[in-house]
C-alpha cells in the first residue's frame, strides 16, 4: 500500500473549495436577490442542488490535483498539467464573480467556454500522467458544460 501524504491531499482537496468559497461570496447575495427574478429555462435545477453538486466535484477535483502532484517523475505534462489545473480553478472562480456579482450573463458565457476549454486541457494533460486523476475530472466537465448550456439560455431569456 502506498502512502498517503496527508499534507498534499489536504492542501489539494482545501484549493477547490477554496476558489469555490470565493466564488459564493458573489453569489450569496445574488441568488435572492438577483437570479430568483432571472427568466430560467424549464431544465433549471433547483437552487439547492448546486451546493451538493459543487461538494462532489471540488472533491473530485482535489483527489485529481493529488494524484498528480504525488507523481516521483516530475514530467513536462505533469507540470502544464498543473498550470492548467490552477488556471481553470481561476476561471471558475471567475465565472462566479461575473455571472453573479457582475450580473453580467452575457460575459459569463464567454467566460465559461474558456474555462470548459482549460478543463478540457487539464483533462488531457492529466491522462498523460495519471488516467485515473483525468477521470475524475470529467463530471466537473460534464457540469460545466450542463452550466454553460444553462447560461446561453439565460442569457437569451434575459
Amino acid at each position: 500500500m502506498k502512502h498517503i501524504n496527508l499534507i498534499k491531499l489536504t492542501t489539494s482537496i482545501l484549493l477547490p473549495f477554496l476558489a469555490g468559497g470565493i466564488g459564493s461570496f458573489a453569489t450569496a447575495s445574488a441568488i435572492s436577490m438577483w437570479y430568483a427574478t432571472l427568466n430560467k429555462p424549464p431544465f433549471n435545477p433547483p437552487n439547492w442542488i448546486f451546493g451538493p453538486v459543487w461538494s462532489v466535484l471540488y472533491l473530485l477535483m482535489g483527489i485529481s490535483l493529488y494524484l498528480i502532484l504525488i507523481q516521483k517523475d516530475k514530467s513536462i505534462e505533469q507540470r502544464i498539467g498543473v498550470m492548467l489545473f490552477a488556471t481553470q480553478l481561476l476561471l471558475n472562480t471567475l465565472w462566479s464573480l461575473i455571472f453573479f456579482g457582475l450580473r453580467n450573463p452575457a460575459l459569463a458565457f464567454g467566460e465559461i467556454i474558456i474555462l470548459w476549454i482549460f478543463i478540457f486541457l487539464t483533462i488531457i494533460y492529466f491522462n498523460k500522467v495519471n488516467k485515473i486523476a483525468s477521470f475524475l475530472l470529467i463530471p466537473y466537465l460534464a457540469w460545466v458544460s450542463f452550466a454553460a448550456i444553462l447560461n446561453l439560455w439565460i442569457m437569451i431569456l434575459n
